[in-house]
């Protein structure tokens, strides 16, 4: 057997203590678990692989002997013992027993409370949760929206109502792990996995809909609500739309990351809204007043005489809701003065004798 870096598998130095490893642990467990992953074979092997550094360094006497001898701890560790290799008891008459604390702990490590070994695959889990974008317009965003999406995501099958098992047949304790999961061999209970309940720890029929695992992938039309000044990036969380539970416990979330499509004329910096709007001339240089677009209509807007291409003004209250109901961001309106081309010989003739009025220069190199 090759050598294998429990530290690394869990990502802790070598001098890590019980509580980061067994911290470590935790967020890998529950990163890794087949119920959180069903079918992943990867994720499987991934869990087999830290459950197993786990049994190594969370036992003092089992991590001294790994941190001296490294690969061949488990020899060293033999040579201690009486009896069979691999920790099997031949006190008891007529057979071997084992010693089944160690997954207690692990239940305990994993779920916060004991669990009984034959609840290791029928155990409620709660259903996972479902990330989704959505894309909506900046309108849809101002206004508030319903959108409708067709999402393919888990749901609990129909047939077996979410258990796994064919329906009018049971399930017994597997007799081969005893409900570990995993066959004993020299590695303890955290060995190879069972092959004869598939490291489920138990035995019954499985559904013939959803072949054992209790979900099936369908299609599901979906009602969202969009609330008004939504940005790209929010998050909608509608609660129970995620992948079923398992044995009567609820089914996940459904989270929508909402995506704002880009605007042809308004852009969006947090809850003010910004937009350019062109001016002629005349107008810049007399003042006027002139119609500026807003998400919710056209409003007027005064331009003061002498206004310079590029100047900003601000419409106070005309830009995004705010999520948090307090009012509304703001408008900022940029002007960008429009120079006539193709003029005529007449107004050549007007624009020259302004500039004969008006001997002075902008630049003041």
């Amino acid at each position: 057997m090759s050598y294998k870096d429990y530290y690394a598998i869990l990502g802790v130095p070598r001098n890590a203590t019980e509580k980061e490893i067994k911290q470590a642990y935790r967020r890998l467990a529950r990163k890794y678990h087949p119920d959180v992953n069903p079918g992943n074979k990867e994720a499987e092997e991934k869990f087999k692989e830290i459950s197993e550094a786990y049994e190594v360094l969370s036992d003092k006497e089992k991590r001294e002997k790994y941190d001296r001898y490294g690969e061949l701890w488990k020899q060293a560790a033999q040579q201690g013992q009486s009896g069979w290799p691999g920790g099997f008891d031949t006190a008891q008459p007529g057979g071997v027993s084992f010693d089944f604390g160690s997954l207690n702990d692990l239940f305990e490590t994993l779920f916060g409370s004991r669990q009984k070994e034959t609840d290791f695959w029928s155990r409620p889990t709660r259903g996972a949760d479902i990330e989704h974008e959505i894309e909506i317009s900046l309108e849809e965003a101002f206004n508030g929206a319903t959108k409708t999406i067709i999402l393919t995501a888990p749901d609990q099958c129909p047939s077996c109502g979410g258990t796994g098992n064919q329906p009018g047949a049971g399930f017994r304790t597997c007799p081969s792990c005893r409900g570990t999961g995993r066959s004993s061999g020299l590695g303890g209970f955290l060995g190879q996995q069972c092959e004869r309940c598939e490291g489920r720890g138990v035995i019954g029929q499985p559904c013939t809909a959803c072949g054992g695992s209790g979900q099936t992938i369908r299609q599901k039309r979906i009602e969202v609500k969009i609330p008004a000044g939504v940005d790209t990036g929010s998050r909608i969380r509608l609660a129970g739309q995620g992948a079923p539970g398992r044995n009567g416990q609820r089914a996940g979330d459904l989270y929508l990351t909402v995506k704002v499509k880009p605007h042809p004329m308004f852009q969006r910096e947090g809850d003010d809204l910004h937009i350019e709007v062109p001016i002629t001339f005349p107008e810049a240089a007399l003042g006027a007043e002139i119609t500026v677009p807003t998400l919710s209509g056209r409003v007027k807007m005064k331009v003061p005489p002498g206004t310079q291409s590029g100047q900003v003004f601000r419409l106070a209250g005309m830009g995004m809701p705010r999520r948090n109901g307090t009012g509304r961001g703001d408008l900022f309106v940029k002007t960008r003065v429009v120079v006539p081309r193709n003029l005529t010989a007449r107004e050549q003739e007007l624009i020259k004798e302004l500039a004969q009025l008006r001997r002075e220069s902008p630049r003041s190199y």
